[in-house]
């Protein structure tokens, strides 16, 4: 799923094209992306482009007169920009954008359609939308702490918590607890201040480094190419190879539709968590340190 890095990427891009053009038509390949039926899709039809917004993982086009189209890419979903003349995207297409000098499409692949596709009126319906999680940069250390000790979460799922902090996803997540060197199992609620403080440094650094390295990759043109995977990443996607730090191989969790992807070494101080399914099925043969698989 597109997190933070890559919405702002996304954003910045779709301002350089859109701000100030007049979305000429939207068309919708797959109904079922719509998620809403007032006002009606067609009143956004010759309206200007006034702002590119982030809303947690969403993407906004703010147009005149307070109307807002709200795009959701969720795991699959992406955007593709076509100049004027250029061949559509095909049979991954949900609906396409439609202006003077170019096209822009959302697409999904996959059988799962679960990127969405919202037009509302009015910045109450907006908010609406908005599913509450706190800008890591706008907090400080203290207010970081509060918000990471509501509820009794572990810190993996507390990061990852749209109605806790905006933006951050699974795979930057396995990124910030490596460089904090923190578990992801650990509560968040009983982290030591010092720890706490750690947290929200790494947070802000990885989110920042990022999103840097994704607009100097990117350059002038459009993100074709957004990925939860990333070569330079430290632990997420890279089970069994290297830590980059300490050269252990980086270890997994696999849950429902998830994973957590860690250090060992650098991390649990050695410790390998229990993988449920695994751990049952091999009862006492399951490796209790990192040394063990070495």
């Amino acid at each position: 799923m597109p997190e933070l890095p890559d919405i702002t990427v996304y954003v910045e891009h779709l301002e350089r094209r859109l701000l100030g053009r007049i979305l000429r038509k939207v068309t919708l390949a797959n109904p079922f992306v719509l998620r809403t039926v007032q006002p009606p899709l067609g009143d956004a039809a010759g309206r200007r482009v006034v702002e590119v917004r982030r809303l947690g993982k969403r993407i906004v086009l703010a147009l005149d007169d307070e109307r807002f189209l709200v795009i959701h890419l969720m795991i699959a979903g992406r955007l593709r920009w076509r100049d004027a003349g250029g061949k559509a995207p095909g049979k991954i297409t949900l609906a396409s954008f439609t202006f003077d000098d170019g096209v822009l499409y959302l697409t999904e692949a996959g059988s799962k359609r679960r990127a969405s596709l919202h037009y509302v009126a009015g910045e109450a319906a907006l908010a609406a939308l908005d599913p509450g999680g706190l800008d890591v940069f706008a907090l400080d250390a203290a207010q970081f702490a509060a918000r990471l000790a509501q509820g009794n979460h572990t810190v993996k799922r507390a990061l990852t918590d749209p109605r806790l902090f905006s933006g951050i996803g699974n795979s930057y997540s396995d990124e910030i607890l490596h460089r904090a060197r923190l578990s992801p199992f650990a509560l968040g609620a009983r982290l030591a201040p010092a720890d706490a403080a750690r947290l929200h440094e790494a947070v802000k650094h990885v989110l920042s480094d990022w999103t840097q390295r994704l607009r100097e990759e990117t350059g002038a043109t459009f993100p074709e190419k957004v990925t939860a995977f990333h070569d330079g990443m430290a632990v997420h996607g890279r089970y069994g190879k290297p830590c980059p730090d300490c050269g252990a191989p980086v270890q997994r969790i696999v849950y429902a539709d998830n994973e957590a992807n860690y250090c060992a070494r650098c991390q649990t101080n050695g410790k390998l968590l229990a993988d449920r399914a695994l751990s049952r099925l091999l009862h006492d043969s399951w490796p209790k340190d990192i040394d063990q698989l070495l």
